[in-house]
């Protein structure tokens, strides 16, 4: 048996996918559910207003009237290709030379769970920038990415007012926070005929809603210095507003090393119920033009993430790779409300 034989992509995502079933679901993977298509470039209808319009009377034994389509309009982007790659290093290579030697199954799958381990810091990678993504989208409205040369930018056109600063920022615990959320959420349901009932936050923000003195008040009474739980808040918001808040605190690294949180602090983000759009996967090169090839060995894990293994000739070596072209459309973006909790 060589490393050629050990070192296959079929191997490397079935270890993925047994190790995923592990972690917990990134909250857009609900938001954005995955699909993939032919091609770079998708498309999508984007509604301005979610109010119906009533059907027209007719006259009996007349052509129908055409309806435009007013209020609407057609998105089209060319998705951005990702990939890197990964090998055998020398030392973890003769290592391997050595297990496979002794026979000893269990000492050589030690060793090759290392190298399966380096291509799932890959797969966990292009997970963290579907992530990124698609909380660009839904808490900025963009997405924007500059890495390697390259510049991918991209404007989902949510409404203006529908980006609203606060009067008085919720760090200071006489902020009208409840006024704040449900002046938003009737805004966007009286313009789009939809009402926010889902929300998400930071932990730092959350943390403003739980020192908010007329929030404390509303549950605890009289006695407004006791300790309140965050069950308790929750339950509030959701009895006083119709609204499930969730405390996303999930974090990664970009392409410097520079940590950050999927969702920043200070901000606020309603949202319908249901998905808000799709996370779209094209076709990458080694998809397409390998998988029915011998020179490489490739499978797809993830919906549409392309892992590729190749054998070097010198040195001799097994190069993985993984790639993937994506981007989430947003066809909710107008039914989103973003509140700036800082003024000013």
């Amino acid at each position: 048996m060589t490393i050629f034989e050990l070192v296959t992509s079929d191997q490397i995502t079935a270890y993925w996918e047994t190790q995923a079933q592990n972690r917990a679901p990134y909250l857009g993977e609900e938001l954005f559910p995955s699909q993939q298509k032919l091609g770079l470039t998708i498309k999508w209808i984007r509604g301005s207003k979610g109010l119906p319009i009533v059907l027209k009377p007719s006259a009996y034994d007349v052509t129908s009237k055409k309806r435009d389509r007013l209020g609407f309009d057609k998105i089209s982007a060319d998705m951005p290709f990702f990939k890197e790659s990964t090998y055998i290093d020398e030392e973890l290579r003769q290592e391997l030379n050595k297990v496979l030697e002794t026979g000893n199954q269990a000492y050589i799958d030690s060793i090759v769970n290392q190298v399966f381990d380096d291509t799932t810091n890959l797969l966990d990678g292009a997970a963290a920038q579907r992530e990124r993504m698609r909380m660009m989208a839904l808490t900025t409205g963009a997405i924007s990415i500059v890495a390697n040369g390259q510049n991918y930018d991209y404007d989902y056109h949510m409404p203006e007012d529908h980006q609203v600063e606060v009067k008085k920022s919720w760090s200071d615990p006489e902020a009208t926070i409840i006024d704040d959320i449900r002046d938003l959420q009737d805004k966007i349901e009286d313009e789009t005929g939809v009402k926010p009932e889902r929300a998400v936050c930071s932990r730092k923000t959350f943390g403003y809603i739980r020192k908010n003195n007329e929030i404390r008040q509303a549950i605890l009474g009289s006695d407004a210095t006791a300790p309140v739980s965050d069950t308790k808040i929750l339950d509030y918001i959701m009895d006083e507003l119709g609204l499930d808040v969730v405390v996303y605190n999930k974090k990664a690294k970009d392409e410097k090393g520079k940590e950050f949180q999927y969702v920043a602090n200070d901000i606020f983000v309603m949202f319908p119920t249901g998905k808000l759009g799709t996370g779209w996967f094209g076709t990458t090169p080694e998809q397409s033009d390998l998988m029915a090839g011998s020179a490489a060995n490739v499978s797809i894990t993830d919906t549409g993430v392309a892992v590729t293994t190749s054998k070097k000739i010198d040195p001799v070596n097994v190069e993985t790779k993984v790639s993937m072209i994506y981007l989430p459309s947003f066809e909710a973006a107008d039914n989103v409300g973003i509140l700036d909790v800082i003024a000013g």
